[in-house]
């Protein structure tokens, strides 16, 4: 028997509730110098109850080849990845208009 989702009240396996969470985002991707001149790429604005960021970094830490982490709702990824970052979170499924790179 399959699960039902909470949020939108069908199985678990046609839920479509992440699919509009991703179009409602506003991901703004930046670099931040931190201790020590290290760079690191910062991706905010994504909702942690609508979207599972610990997940989402494990695909960028392993698509970038790089570490990385979740602290307060945003994802620090070790390294400058802001040329990268947009077509690969558009790849994920978030929409390109909705993500903004400094």
């Amino acid at each position: 028997m399959s699960d039902i989702c909470t949020m939108c009240g069908l199985p678990k396996e046609l839920c479509v509730c992440e699919i509009i969470a991703k179009e409602s985002q506003r991901i703004r991707a930046q670099l931040v110098k931190k201790k020590f001149g290290k760079q690191y790429t910062s991706i905010s604005g994504i909702d942690s109850k609508e979207i599972d960021l610990k997940e989402l970094t494990k695909k960028l830490k392993a698509k970038f080849a790089c570490g990385g982490t979740v602290k307060g709702g945003i994802i620090e990824l070790q390294g400058d990845h802001r040329t990268k970052v947009k077509s690969t979170l558009i790849g994920l499924g978030f929409p390109g208009d909705t993500i903004d790179v400094e």
